[in-house]
């Protein structure tokens, strides 16, 4: 596979673009020889730890980080940090290997599904129906992610949508860029303002002690008032992209992207979806149903997601009579596609590998516990919000840095006249905003991969967003601190 071709490459095909950013597979392994590093350098320490039976982990307790003997991380440890990244759930963190392999599957799934012609065709369909109105599926897709981020924290399960979403906005005119900002932007929002998301706002709360109805109504505004910001930011930079296609982001991509989505549509046939084909697409849009019942209402994590879309892609091989060999082959050659963001997720999960092993996650939060202490309540509801946010640029995942966090930073609330309910509020919302663009998290790296954007190309784009974000939040708690 070429660079030109490949997910994660840092592309710079045009004349004159050079693209001296490094690729992601070469950011990931510098950070993590960054953090094996401080291993040398910063003191290793650990908080005793009790079982939590409302949390179901272990968690810390406070006053009770003291100094241990140092854990160095080598050259070794290093190397071996990504292969353990896959399967060692790292502070709380599920194992990595359930998300790469529910990707691999995706992509079997959709190059099935896409042998049978039945997506594109689909997609040519939606442009003719809403020719001239294409900018109103923006904000409609995104209050979709949104409830489905504020609700159960829909995160890794965005994953399926992409391979989606993004063939489409190509074609009605927007950028690859625009279909990853309309689901990741979409369901951020949603998770910044959580209301009763089980993995974020639930934990968070039962962490800090307190029932996680409290603060409900602050959290509402934010979620209510950040989609609209978020809607009209991203509807923005798509309308202006598809009236002057040089402004996109990712403008030196496009003719190997459009290859690369389109690459099975064929625009001069007449589109009529044959009734084999509106079967597929029934038993597609069924399958992304069953998910979002799966998890939100049973339980469902990676391995029955996982087991769903292989069980559809065999069903979409028997309506079409695919044979047993195209099948297998099809299947195999759409997990290929999708390898590189596998790896990729189990490379950015040797990062909290190895301060783990290292012991500096514990001495890293027990820093941050001694800055914060003291302050005023206002300044110390912002500075809980950077701290959280900081924090989360280390341990990405909401319901881990909730259990690692909270039991520690929550009670500090006390002593600052601030409602623990606001310290919840302060976490959710900055692990919310950094999750936008933290190279450690799972989620963006998978994203960026599958849509072929490059990571400094997203940031370029998320950065002035993020930061309307992030005043919103600290205005909304500082207010809620003085009322």
């Amino acid at each position: 596979m070429t660079s030109d071709t490949h997910p994660l490459a840092n592309p710079a095909s045009s004349p004159g673009v050079q693209d001296r950013f490094p690729t992601a597979y070469t950011i990931l392994f510098a950070l993590i020889v960054v953090m094996a590093a401080l291993t040398w350098i910063l003191p290793a320490g650990q908080y005793q730890r009790v079982a939590n039976e409302a949390l179901g982990k272990d968690a810390p307790v406070p006053g009770t980080y003291q100094v241990v003997e140092a854990a160095h991380q080598g050259v070794f440890d290093v190397l071996l940090a990504p292969i353990t990244g896959f399967y060692n759930q790292a502070s709380g963190m599920a194992n990595a290997v359930d998300v790469s392999l529910f990707v691999l599957v995706i992509g079997g799934f959709l190059g099935v599904v896409n042998a049978t012609g039945a997506i594109n065709t689909g997609i040519e369909r939606v442009m003719l129906r809403m020719k001239g109105r294409e900018k109103w599926m923006i904000p409609a897709l995104m209050l979709l992610f949104a409830a489905g981020g504020t609700t159960y924290g829909m995160a890794e399960e965005t994953l399926a949508f992409y391979v989606l979403l993004i063939p489409l906005m190509i074609a009605v005119g927007y950028d690859a860029l625009t279909g990853v900002a309309v689901i990741m932007v979409g369901a951020g929002i949603g998770v910044i303002g959580s209301t009763i998301n089980p993995f974020s706002t639930a934990i968070a709360s039962n962490a800090a002690g307190i029932p996680f109805t409290q603060g409900l109504v602050l959290r509402l505004v934010i979620l209510a008032l950040g989609w609209l910001i978020c809607v009209v930011y991203v509807m923005r930079y798509a309308e202006r992209v598809r009236k002057d296609p040089a402004s996109s982001l990712v403008a030196d991509l496009r003719v190997s992207n459009e290859a690369h989505f389109l690459r099975n549509r064929d625009s001069h046939r007449e589109v009529l979806l044959t009734g084999q084909q509106k079967l597929i697409l029934l038993m597609f849009g069924a399958t992304f149903a069953a998910m979002v019942w799966g998890v939100s209402s049973r339980g469902w994590w990676m391995a029955e997601m996982s087991a769903l879309f292989l069980a559809s892609a065999i069903a979409v091989g028997l309506v079409t009579w695919m044979g047993e060999k195209p099948f297998t082959t099809t299947f195999v050659d759409g997990s290929r596609d999708l390898l590189g963001v596998a790896l990729v997720i189990g490379l950015a999960r040797g990062i909290v590998v190895i301060m783990d092993q290292g012991k500096i996650t514990d001495t890293i939060l027990h820093t941050f516990e001694g800055w914060i202490s003291g302050m005023p309540d206002v300044a110390f509801v912002n500075a809980l919000f950077a701290t959280e946010g900081l924090l989360s640029l280390l341990v990405p995942s909401t319901s881990g840095l909730a259990v690692l966090s909270m039991p520690i930073l929550a009670p500090l609330s006390d002593f600052a006249g601030v409602p623990r309910h606001l310290a919840v509020t302060a976490f959710q919302t900055a692990i919310g905003i950094t999750n936008l663009v933290t190279p450690t998290y799972a989620v963006v790296v998978g994203a960026l991969a599958i849509g072929r954007v490059p990571y400094q190309r997203w940031v370029r784009f998320i950065w002035p967003l993020m930061l309307m974000l992030a005043l919103l939040s600290m205005a909304s708690l500082s207010a809620a601190v003085l009322l």
